[in-house]
């Protein structure tokens, strides 16, 4: 899943040394690496985006030439698979983890698209994340960065208006129906079914996988269902309990993301549901203003948890010219160094691949003590067996939100999705 805000745009960065290539990523040992290659990926702004910095930067650091294609997000997973379908794919190509995403790398490996890879990239797959990135032991992508995914939180509107960040839903609830007129504690772009779907992801986090991380698993072997689990039962009622309790802004239910940048960049509303590393964007594009990350509430009795996941991932065209194909491979083995990773980490917003260190930044300080603590596990969808999972839980909150679904139908229709 993308970042679903537009990403600011940053300063150059300067990142320093070349690494060599990782003679295990080719069978048979490297080809002479090329002295360009193509790379696309997401661009939800159509402007300057970290990715076109990092390449900016390997270029300048190795002479070697990148030409970059930005794909809007919407469209970024059918373009792709097409121009592999096609034969005129980028040598290089961000991907999402995993197969519950429109553009997951896995899929894309099993039918022979994507180039395993070596040492460097498997060791940088955080502990627990294997299945995201590998099949048969193979590795098929590179992570990123750790992205956290609760809720962002404007604490300076909140602060100035003497809301507090609510110790449980409990207290969520009874604090949504004391708002004063034209506020609102959550913006929502309830005609999105992303925002929706990651919405109910998010919530989740305590309904669900607290108790169970291995929920996932259980349900790849037929043991639980959705239809079936209290935990998602209690998800689902928990948007409906919000929905008439009136947390959303008016007209939720319509909504674009457009509501959300304006709600939280003027204080409208307190809170959204976008990945954590919004709240550094949007601290960028609102000057004076203090946004962080914070988990979900919990049920009252019950201990916070969230999500916080590899959000990209870098792969290699198994049909590039061998020399590009090299380049493309050399490219990664330089990303993967520490001083590397860690500044395409700061201007992406997330966390390091390593988990939280001393260069943690400030939106994460209220979930510093979960992320030190492993108190998390990895964005449900991304182990889902197909992007369809996630497309009918978002089209059936979406239904719960305009009062024309029910939480029994919804569950259905996700295990349905499921099954296909």
């Amino acid at each position: 899943m993308s970042v679903l805000l537009a990403a600011p745009a940053v300063g150059a960065l300067t990142l320093t040394g070349c690494g060599g290539s990782d003679d295990a990523n080719v069978a048979g040992g490297p080809a002479a690496a090329a002295d360009s290659f193509t790379f696309t990926f997401e661009n939800a702004s159509g402007g300057e985006s970290p990715w076109q910095l990092l390449a900016d930067a390997y270029t300048e650091a190795t002479g070697v030439e990148i030409e970059t294609q930005g794909l809007p997000p919407d469209s970024y997973g059918l373009t792709v698979r097409t121009q592999l379908q096609g034969g005129n794919a980028s040598d290089l190509m961000m991907f999402s983890p995993g197969a519950g995403n429109s553009n997951a790398v896995l899929p894309l490996a099993e039918a022979g698209y994507i180039e395993p890879l070596g040492e460097s990239s498997t060791d940088l797959i955080p502990e627990g994340n294997e299945d995201l990135f590998q099949i048969d032991g193979k590795t098929y992508a590179q992570p990123t960065d750790l992205v956290p995914v609760g809720m962002v939180w404007n604490a300076g509107a909140a602060t100035e208006a003497g809301v507090q960040v609510p110790g449980d839903f409990d207290a969520m609830i009874e604090a949504c129906k004391t708002l004063g007129e034209g506020k609102s504690m959550f913006a929502i772009a309830g005609s999105v079914p992303q925002n929706a779907g990651l919405m109910t992801m998010s919530i989740s986090a305590t309904r669900v996988y607290a108790e169970d991380p291995d929920w996932n698993e259980k349900r790849a072997e037929g043991s639980v269902s959705f239809a079936d689990s209290k935990g998602w039962q209690d998800t689902l009622q928990t948007v409906v309990d919000m929905n008439e309790a009136g947390c959303f802004q008016d007209g939720a239910a319509g909504g674009g993301f457009d509501a959300i940048t304006q709600g939280l960049t003027q204080g409208s509303s307190y809170a959204a549901f976008v990945p954590g590393a919004a709240a550094t964007e949007l601290a960028k594009a609102t000057p004076g203003a203090q946004f962080e990350v914070e988990p979900f509430p919990a049920p009252t009795g019950a201990d916070p948890y969230m999500f916080a996941s590899p959000n990209y991932a870098l792969a290699v065209n198994a049909k590039a010219e061998p020399g590009a194909k090299q380049a493309a491979i050399d490219f990664l083995a330089w990303a993967a160094q520490p001083e590397n990773s860690k500044t395409f980490t700061e201007l992406q917003g997330g966390v390091a691949i390593t988990g939280p260190d001393e260069n943690l930044a400030p939106v994460y300080a209220p979930v510093a003590d979960l992320l030190e603590a492993g108190d998390y596990s990895p964005l449900p969808l991304l182990s889902w067996p197909n992007p369809g999972v996630y497309d009918a839980l978002s089209t059936g909150v979406q239904g719960l939100l305009t009062g024309q679904g029910d939480i029994p139908s919804a569950l259905a229709a996700v295990d349905a999705a499921w099954d296909q």
